[in-house]
């Protein structure tokens, strides 16, 4: 198996990868004004969908694993709750609103996460 079962390679993370690459360095050099910004807010989000596509499988099962513990199954009952007190506020709670936080900057902008 070659992971992109039933698909052919190239994968979607490749051809997301290939477009990013070409916006980046032929494209990108070559424009300015308007079309420079938009062709950089371009290749920010293909790289965000590089990185989900790698990264959203595991982080999705992770964040499922974290719920469950809490007894939650998901987001939006996780907020209610934490509005209605029926969480204690521990160690737990937070390790787990800390690691879906982690998640997220990984995928939308991993800079942060190694910022000062």
């Amino acid at each position: 198996m070659t992971g992109t079962e039933p698909h052919d390679v190239p994968s979607a993370a490749q051809l997301v990868a290939a477009v990013r690459e070409l916006l980046q360095s032929d494209v990108l050099p070559a424009v300015e004004g308007p079309v420079r910004f938009h062709t950089r807010v371009a290749v920010n989000v293909l790289a965000m969908v590089e990185r989900e596509v790698e990264l959203g499988p595991a982080q999705a099962r992770e964040h499922a694993a974290r719920l469950a513990g809490l007894g939650v199954a998901d987001e939006a009952e996780l907020a209610a709750a934490i509005r209605a007190g029926r969480l204690p506020d521990d160690e737990r709670l937070l390790t787990a609103l800390e690691a879906a936080v982690r998640a997220k900057l990984e995928v939308t902008d991993p800079a942060y996460l190694t910022a000062d």
